[in-house]
């Protein structure tokens, strides 16, 4: 069975009625630490794009959940994707690569934006559909019965994808629903208070720091995002100490403060303002080495993102240089 037929064809759906059917969280990992939720489904009906919160995080036509995974090396460590109900499996696929969508591949991904995937029908026409997982880590078949909980796969970066995440995609009747707010396809304001998850919902967090790390230089934002960008501990001859901050959710105007201390007190000092909304950016500030070498002890490195003056999200990062 084609997956990418049933991205292509589904809408909005109109406000659901209430329901019996629940979804547990689909990720083998805890929001806030270890991942988190860079996009939900777009709830404007017009050119622009909300969440349901009317809040930024969605671009034009997003149609799902997207749970995100800071760096490549957690998905190279495996983080398992488990049915967010129970159900049949209606269709898989397994075989793309996990690679960066790129103008290079993306003729190979037309049509397949999904990557590797499972398609699950439940009861009462609901869907949920699996999407970018990795390569090889299927665990399911068509015509399978699944329960909640049980692993499908792991999260990857196959398909169309910028960074290594479930999309989550909840159907009914071939329509999109938005787990988050399923009675307002076509509006967004105060979060609903009846979602489609069991128990309480995954808590939304408008942005936040995705990790922060030490190195002699500016790292290239490649090297962030693959997780190999902390050099902790920094010789202490270091030509340079470096704090960068890696975070996700940025509006124009978001405020992002790094502050290093040393054993000496203050080391570095910085503040930059967004120019735009970014769904994913990172920052670096730090100073050269002016003497033989840093003083022995601890070195504290702070992220702070602000928004309108109030604190989203912050993240703090140590690191010892030894005695001689």
């Amino acid at each position: 069975m084609r997956l990418a037929a049933l991205i292509a064809t589904v809408s909005l759906a109109a406000p659901v009625a209430a329901s019996d059917f629940r979804l547990q969280f689909p990720l083998d990992c805890t929001l806030g630490k270890d991942c988190h939720i860079q996009q939900f489904v777009d709830h404007d009906p017009g050119p622009g794009a909300t969440d349901f919160t009317c809040g930024t995080l969605s671009y034009e036509g997003h149609k799902g959940t997207d749970f995100a995974l800071p760096y490549l090396t957690d998905m190279e460590a495996g983080v398992a994707v488990r049915a967010a109900a129970d159900g049949v499996v209606r269709g898989t696929r397994d075989a793309m690569p996990d690679a960066y969508a790129t103008d290079a591949n993306a003729a190979a991904i037309k049509g397949r934006e999904c990557g590797n995937g499972v398609v699950l029908r439940h009861a009462g026409g609901w869907e949920t559909q699996y999407c970018h997982m990795k390569r090889g880590s299927i665990q399911v078949e068509t015509g399978a019965q699944v329960r909640a909980g049980d692993v499908l796969g792991e999260v990857g970066l196959s398909g169309k994808s910028q960074f290594p995440h479930l999309h989550l995609s909840v159907r009914r009747d071939g329509a999109v629903v938005d787990p988050f707010a399923p009675h307002s396809a076509d509006r967004c304001g105060t979060p609903a208070k009846d979602t489609l998850w069991a128990g309480p919902p995954p808590p939304y967090q408008p942005g936040g720091l995705l990790g922060a790390g030490f190195s002699t230089g500016v790292p290239a934002y490649d090297t962030i995002k693959q997780g190999h960008a902390d050099e902790t501990p920094l010789d202490a001859q270091a030509p340079a100490v470096v704090f960068w901050a890696y975070a996700y959710g940025g509006r124009a105007g978001d405020q992002l403060e790094l502050t290093v201390t040393g054993p000496d007190g203050a080391l570095v000092s910085d503040s930059t303002v967004l120019d735009r909304n970014q769904a994913q950016f990172f920052r670096a500030a730090g100073r050269r080495l002016r003497r033989d070498r840093w003083p022995d002890g601890t070195y504290t490195g702070t992220a702070r993102l602000l928004r309108d003056g109030q604190l989203v999200d912050s993240y703090s990062h140590s690191m010892t240089i030894p005695a001689r």
